[in-house]
């Protein structure tokens, strides 16, 4: 399996950063597509083979920013879409907490069974995302992937790489615009750089 370059998409018009913004097709903001440009200036040394994003507009927005640096087209997947936040899309977590209080401690025990109302669970987004490592294994040893989506998606991905039970996905940090890198082989894979985002300082 090849080489894995996975970024996180840039802020969006709706602030990522502070709300759960989920499949809701919300745009890159100004400040994200700068990151996405720093990313692009970042990544243009890189040899990249095939571009992988999310269908949700602020990761196609920060791929095709990306990919205009190595003359690509990125491939839009429906299995990197983000989890599905039901009611709570859009909110931030003061605002859940005022308006469904009951669901503050259900959700803060970390449970990948707890469901979203109206939602998805983190095992429904891992059904989906599992599905994404298949294509990986069309592609050479040789071949560097760059893969673009969302916070959850990447880092399920990362517990799928490295063989480790999806109830450890929230101990991986990505911020908005970072950069990771998993170096994948036939006897497992190596996690080589988390969550950088040196290029946008």
């Amino acid at each position: 399996m090849p080489r894995v370059l996975m970024v996180r998409h840039g802020n969006t018009t709706g602030n990522s950063a502070e709300r759960f913004w989920g499949q809701t097709d919300v745009e890159l903001s100004a400040a994200g597509e700068s990151q996405a440009e720093r990313l692009a200036d970042r990544l243009a040394g890189e040899k990249i083979d095939v571009i992988y994003s999310s269908e949700l507009r602020r990761a196609v927005a920060t791929a095709e920013i990306i990919a205009s640096r190595h003359q690509m087209k990125a491939t839009a997947c429906p299995e990197l879409l983000e989890i599905n936040f039901g009611k709570v899309e859009g909110l931030n977590f003061s605002e859940i907490g005022q308006l469904y209080p009951e669901l503050i401690n259900t959700w803060t025990t970390r449970s990948p069974s707890f469901r979203f109302p109206g939602g998805e669970s983190i095992t429904d987004l891992d059904q989906r995302v599992s599905q994404f490592p298949d294509r990986l294994k069309k592609h050479p040893p040789e071949a560097t992937v760059l893969v673009v989506a969302h916070s959850g998606v990447l880092r399920l991905l990362i517990c799928h790489f490295l063989n480790i039970d999806i109830g450890h996905w929230r101990q991986f940090r990505t911020d908005l615009a970072s950069l990771s890198i998993v170096e994948t082989h036939s006897h497992g894979a190596t996690l080589h750089l988390l969550n950088d985002i040196s290029h946008l300082r």
